[in-house]
């Protein structure tokens, strides 16, 4: 006995030629890999906002560890297709130090830098300290009238050490950098 479909014969001819091209898509795709997306993710953010070298040196410290960043600093990146280079600044006496983990280093820095980082040159020399101090400004000395302010405050402590730290802690603040230079707000006696 032959079966008969209630489907319209055209349709039915319709169908079969739809299932015959197309493919079929799995019902759950799966989870994509999140360390993949991750990694293009951080290299189109990074990029943008930093050239590698830069990216570098502002993060060397814990690229490298405690103990080689005192000896060396990131200088440039040469390269092309094949790989980059990285350029290494490296005070002369820590120089076999710093050859002895260079491996290690490059491997650090691809991780950082994008992963095509292909080998080390090591530069002797002395440091660019990229980091400028900013010379301390001299604070200025308290006044007669804002010494006497203060002291007269304080008056009432009965303990002269206590007293002398308060006076010293007062003059500490009011010539700070960071503080206005007003007088001494009466808060009352400290008992």
């Amino acid at each position: 006995m032959v079966t008969r479909s209630t489907l319209d014969p055209i349709e039915e001819a319709r169908a079969r030629v739809r299932l015959r091209y197309q493919r079929a898509r799995k019902v759950h795709p799966g989870i994509p890999q999140i360390g993949l997306a991750a990694e293009r993710l951080g290299r189109k953010v990074g990029a943008k906002k930093l050239p590698a070298v830069q990216l570098l040196q502002r993060r060397w410290r814990e690229i490298v560890g405690e103990k080689l960043y005192p000896f060396c600093r990131p200088e440039k990146i040469t390269g092309g297709k094949d790989g980059r280079v990285l350029t290494l600044r490296v005070i002369p006496q820590a120089a076999p130090i710093v050859q002895h983990q260079v491996e290690t280093i490059r491997q650090r820095v691809s991780v950082s830098a994008g992963g095509d980082i292909i080998a080390i040159k090591i530069v002797q020399g002395a440091l660019n300290t990229s980091e400028p101090t900013k010379p301390r400004r001299k604070a200025p000395p308290l006044t007669a009238a804002q010494r006497r302010q203060l002291e007269e405050s304080v008056s009432s402590i009965e303990n002269s050490a206590l007293r002398a730290a308060i006076v010293a802690l007062g003059a500490a603040v009011l010539t700070a950098d960071d503080s206005p230079t007003s007088p001494v707000l009466d808060a009352g006696p400290i008992k």
